[in-house]
This record gives structure tokens, sequence and C-alpha cells, in this order.
């Protein structure tokens, strides 16, 4: 598998830590505003970054993105989360901070299981055991 991929596993692996632990919940950077998913995160690249923010397009969620709307002002608002398409765009438009968070959970989950089932099946069988 590229390292590429390795870097994105290890990263969705980082973001679902950061959900489980309530990260979004216990954010107070801004107490007074709603904590955007991914956006708010530690694995976003620009979430510590108001002053010269690198472009989006240089994330490594951007894969996920459909590429309809990756010139989106901010493209992670559209990654389909679950198997209606359902988008934290979508979500954030009536779904409770929880839904969020339980959605965004089973699409990482569902995600790092894919890579890493595709990392084994790329290593030849002598690899795997």
């Amino acid at each position: 598998m590229p390292a590429g991929n390795r870097n994105t596993i290890e990263v969705l692996k980082a973001e679902l830590e950061f959900v489980k632990k309530g990260g979004y919940a216990s954010f107070l950077r801004d107490p007074w505003r709603v904590k955007l998913a991914l956006e708010d995160s530690p694995t976003c690249m620009n979430c510590d970054r108001k002053n010269n923010p690198k472009p989006c397009s240089e994330c490594l969620l951007m894969q996920f993105v459909p590429t309809n709307k990756r010139g989106e002002k901010v493209p992670c608002r559209h990654i389909p989360l679950t198997s209606h398409g359902d988008t934290l765009l979508h979500l954030y438009q009536g779904a409770t901070e929880q839904e969020i968070d339980e959605t965004l959970t089973r699409w990482l989950q569902e995600t790092i299981a894919k890579l890493e089932l595709n990392e084994n099946e790329s290593k030849p069988l002598a690899e795997l055991h």
C-alpha cells in the first residue's frame, strides 16, 4: 500500500479517537460556537491556521469528497457518510450533536476497516502470517 494510504489510515484513526473521547463536546477554543466535525479537529491541517491556511486540495480527506464537490469552500462537509449519501452539510441541518458524532464514528470505523482490508489484500500472502 502506498505511504499516502497509510497516512490516511493514521489520520482517520486519530479522528476516530478524538470523536470517541468527546473531542468536539469538550473543544474549548470558542465555547460560544457550534463545533464543526472534521473542521474543528486537530486532524484538520487548518484547525489552528486562521492566517495563511493551506488549500483543502492538500488534505488527505479530499479522496473521500465527490469530484463535483471538491471546489466547495469546505469540501469535507460533502463527504458521503452514510449509504444514503448523508453528508455533514445534511446533518448540520437537523441532526443533534450526538447523531453527528455517531454517524461520523460509524463512517470512520467503516472507512478504516475498508482501507485496512485493501492494505492486507495487496500484501503477498506470506506477509499476512
